[in-house]
């Protein structure tokens, strides 16, 4: 079984940066290469700046691996001068260590918040280091890690090895449900998809334009579709779309993919899902196999992106054997 589907299924991001954008009066600069420590066990963590008050971490936008450190996903703070809202704690203890340090070098301001966007191991599995804050999520997420955490773990120390030193599945411990709350002179708010998992949480801070998307926006990355339904997802990408209008200088911050590329995220991850689910459907039609469906060309848009085939052989694995049921029962929607 390959790697993330062992991650996941058995519970049930390093592309170049474009030229410099701007966000509000602070310029997004290329992200440039950090090299892991790996006899230290040291993610290198370097906050960025890409708002007023406002840092992300970027991780790798690759697969798990232990040359990663199994660090692929994107994490970040606002500074609201009432204290600070981290956003993910990364895939190991270690992670949410490092990262309580790094936002310390930043900022004395005494962390307030963490939020866990979704229940996929690499949001949540550092929050052993935040014991002490309130630590929060959508319901559904927090069912989630506390159903499929253990299983998470185990194959996460298999991938990533000492990398997940002393990590245990910690769940979120607060339920958190859609809200505006104003933090310093941060107007922030939450809001609740589905899609990509069936509680997908967003955060908006409507002063300075940021959008923590979550894994609901992909960026030159193959997106991972453990929890997917692919037609919720869509509906919530254009409820993400229809939002951004409304906040100026909105800048998309993906939890997998170059920050630089976020909104183009929004479009690349709509036309993947289109795509994918169109081929399974006419594959399933003509009753090809599942060996015949891996060998399927994959559209020259896709080809770079990162983890790829794997992610989509992954995909496919899962997704395949659930359009030929459809097929033979004549679910399948009239083209």
């Amino acid at each position: 079984m390959t790697r993330w589907l062992c991650v996941l299924a058995l519970a049930g991001a390093m592309p170049t940066m474009p030229a410099t954008a701007q966000v509000g009066a602070v310029p997004i600069q290329p992200r440039q290469p950090v090299a892991l420590d790996m006899a230290r066990l040291d993610y290198a963590l370097q906050p960025r700046q890409i708002a007023d008050d406002v840092w992300v971490i970027e991780g790798a936008v690759e697969d798990f691996s232990r040359g990663n450190g199994c660090n692929i996903i994107n994490t970040g703070f606002i500074v609201t001068g009432e204290g600070v809202v981290v956003v993910n704690t990364g895939p190991s203890r270690l992670y949410g260590e490092q990262q309580r340090r790094a936002i310390a070098r930043v900022t004395p301001e005494p962390v307030v918040r963490v939020l866990n966007l979704n229940l996929h191991p690499d949001y949540f599995f550092g929050n052993q280091a935040w014991g002490d804050v309130p630590v929060q999520a959508l319901a559904g997420s927090i069912a989630g890690m506390q159903a499929e955490g253990q299983n998470y773990a185990t194959n996460m120390y298999r991938l990533c090895g000492d990398w997940m030193k002393s990590t245990e599945p910690t769940p979120a411990r607060e339920p958190v449900v859609p809200q505006k709350l104003q933090l310093g002179s941060h107007r922030l708010e939450l809001i609740r998809l589905e899609g990509h998992t069936g509680d997908d949480l967003l955060l908006v801070d409507h002063g300075t334009g940021v959008v923590f998307a979550g894994g609901l926006v992909f960026a030159e990355r193959v997106p991972t579709t453990p929890h997917a339904d692919v037609q919720r997802w869509l509906r919530s990408l254009d409820s993400l779309e229809a939002l951004l209008p409304a906040i100026p200088h909105a800048v998309l911050v993906p939890s997998h993919g170059p920050v630089g590329k976020g909104k183009q995220g929004i479009a690349q991850t709509r036309a993947w899902l289109r795509w994918l689910s169109g081929m399974l459907e006419d594959s399933a039609r003509r009753g090809l196999d599942l060996s015949e469906v891996l060998q399927a060309p994959v559209p020259a848009q896709f080809q770079s992106w990162a983890a790829q085939p794997a992610e989509l052989h992954r995909t496919l694995a899962q997704w395949y054997p659930v359009y030929e049921k459809r097929a033979l029962l004549g679910q399948m929607p009239n083209k």
